[in-house]
């Protein structure tokens, strides 16, 4: 690395030179933000914090300012060390430990804090750019704090200003500008500012440090992307700028930029990306059982403090009550468990079972490799709907039933659907979802795809909605295609889809229906709603909440594969043209 001239030349007395020459080279191979052992630190509820070498000077002042604000909504307004644990003060002495002022190198940029409800973690955020601002040497420097709602913003501000109002000296020095949202520390100009989350309003700051709050809301805006690619933007003419993310598990299914930042802070954490970034998870490993409240402490940092297992555990049990839908969503804010699906009260009832039928690396080929009879559904609309498609396989041996799903859309769809095409960019991503340009190539896949099935020898049936996908597709199918007549059958739609629906739960239920585990399908699984009507419960798409078309294209292959009783002799079935 090529150091900075000195300002004064080297002598034998003089030895800032060395003294940078030692932490800009040496410590670079050390600065390993990995804790690949970090499920059995959180089981034994030791910090994660991995070993840095931390510049210890800036480190240790970091830590003793943080050490002496005051929590300032509190009765007494006891010192932030003894609201908060240590854990917290091991994230404020990371944040400002990998500093180096000697030779203007910030050895990690980026921090992502995971950490659940009520764990003190906006005011924690509030004290740390406080800090932040005290601590910065460049005139007029900028520091933001960046929240989804004014509510949020208000209360992190109200908490900033409350730490500096508790204590005499910083009230002198600090000038306080309540309708802007502003505190200014007066010796440098350095100020702390709230800003809306909002491309227009972040467009041109050059700040030297960002705290960005509830990412997994901020991530709902249509151009989250945007507004935090400026935050970044802004912070690389800056070489002590740092962006701070304090966020909790998304209420929905993790999507967009939320999606991302988590799993590349998955990945550094787990030693398989290699960023100056510092991941602090506080997360389940997979195998604990997260409904027992004796491992909540696991993911409770903050526990005897601001937050107690012993206070959780009332409204726990209200959302036990409130059903599972509530339950998941109350585990997803206090315990940071990762919602699959998102259930409602009038969920479709499969939907319980599944997450819990996953076939980890299940693929096309191995469907058609492993089954003795194969049925296709396709459930296909107008060029603003998807067209959905489902492989169903019996396996040989287990006779459980195997499901691939694919899908297809115009990409003009994304503008009339905005508030979806985060979701579908990160199915098209996982390759699960194809957006086209034009109508005509996803027809010309499906056929294809239909085509392979065929190939095989032993598919039973194609079903079609004969409202719908039979109109659409005739034509594609049978006379381009050359797939044979014969081979399609219509599936009434509505109330004569209730016997083969109540098979499929049964089968979930069972797990002799077993699927991919791919995102698509849970978000078409958790936005199908159901219709009571007398006895039976529909599943109607007038009344679902985004697409369900892979999940019909199921139901109706469902149908055809419930007509296989025995396993099919390839000689018998109808031979490819």
């Amino acid at each position: 690395m090529k150091l900075p001239p000195p300002t004064t030349p080297p002598t034998p007395a003089t030895n800032s030179i060395a003294h940078a020459v030692h932490h800009a080279v040496t410590p670079a191979a050390k600065w390993n933000p990995s804790c690949p052992d970090w499920e059995d630190r959180i089981r034994r509820r030791r910090s994660l914090m991995p070993t840095l070498p931390l510049i210890d000077k800036q480190a240790k002042r970091a830590v003793a300012i943080f050490d002496r604000l005051r929590l300032p909504d509190v009765e007494g307004q006891p010192f932030m060390r003894d609201a908060c644990g240590q854990w917290f003060r091991e994230i404020v002495a990371a944040v400002f430990g990998s500093w180096d002022p000697v030779t203007k190198q910030r050895w990690l940029r980026e921090f992502f804090l995971l950490i659940p409800k009520k764990n003190a973690k906006t005011t924690g955020g509030a004290a740390l750019m406080v800090v932040a601002m005290l601590m910065n040497h460049r005139p007029r420097a900028e520091f933001l704090f960046v929240a989804p709602t004014h509510e949020v913003s208000e209360l992190a501000f109200n908490q900033a200003v409350g730490m500096i109002e508790a204590d005499d000296v910083l009230r002198a020095k600090c000038y306080i500008q309540t309708h802007y949202k502003k505190i200014t520390y007066r010796p440098t100009g350095a100020f702390l500012k709230v800003k809306s989350f909002d491309p227009k309003v972040v467009t041109g700051s050059k700040p030297a440090g960002v705290l960005l709050d509830e990412l997994h809301v901020i991530a709902e805006a249509p151009e989250a992307d945007r507004v935090i690619g400026q935050l970044r933007g802004g912070l690389v003419s800056q070489a002590e700028g740092f962006l701070v993310t304090i966020t909790t598990q998304s209420e929905r299914p993790p999507s967009g930029v939320f999606k991302n930042e988590l799993n590349k802070a998955r990945a550094v954490r787990d030693g398989k990306l290699d960023a100056p970034l510092l991941p602090i998870l506080y997360e389940f490993p997979r195998d604990v059982n997260w409904r027992d409240p004796a491992n909540w402490t696991m993911v409770t940092p903050n526990e005897g403090r601001s937050v107690s297992v012993a206070r959780l555990l009332p409204d726990y049990e209200g959302a036990v009550a409130a059903g599972e839908g509530e339950l998941r969503r109350w585990a997803s804010q206090h315990l940071n468990v990762e919602i699959g699906l998102a259930l409602q009260s009038d969920r479709w009832p499969g939907a319980i079972f599944w997450s819990d039928c996953v076939y980890p690396g299940l693929t096309l080929e191995r469907v058609l490799g492993t089954c003795d009879a194969l049925a296709v559904g396709i459930d296909a609309g107008g060029p603003e709907d998807w067209m959905g498609l489902c492989v169903l396989g019996r396996e040989v041996g287990t006779r459980r039933w195997l499901a691939w799903h694919h899908a297809w859309v115009h990409r003009k769809a994304l503008e009339k659907y905005k508030g979806e095409a985060q979701k579908w960019l990160d199915f098209e991503a996982d390759g699960d979802l194809t957006i086209v340009e034009e109508i005509g190539p996803d027809v010309d896949e499906l056929v294809a795809l239909v085509t392979q099935v065929y190939d095989t020898g032993y598919l039973i049936r194609v079903g079609l909605d004969p409202a719908g996908s039979a109109k659409v597709l005739h034509e594609a199918l049978i006379l381009d295609g050359g797939l044979p007549e014969e081979l399609f059958i219509g599936i009434g739609q509505g109330w004569r889809l209730v016997g083969i629906m109540k098979l499929v739960e049964r089968r979930l239920a069972s797990r002799t229906l077993v699927h991919s585990g791919c995102t698509l399908m849970d978000y078409c699984v958790g936005n199908a709603r159901v219709e009571e009507r007398g006895n039976a419960s529909l599943i109607t798409k007038a009344i679902s909440r985004g697409k369900i078309d892979p999940l019909m294209a199921l139901l109706d292959a469902a149908e055809c594969l419930a007509l296989a009783r025995a396993p099919v002799d390839p000689d018998a079935m109808i031979a490819p043209v």
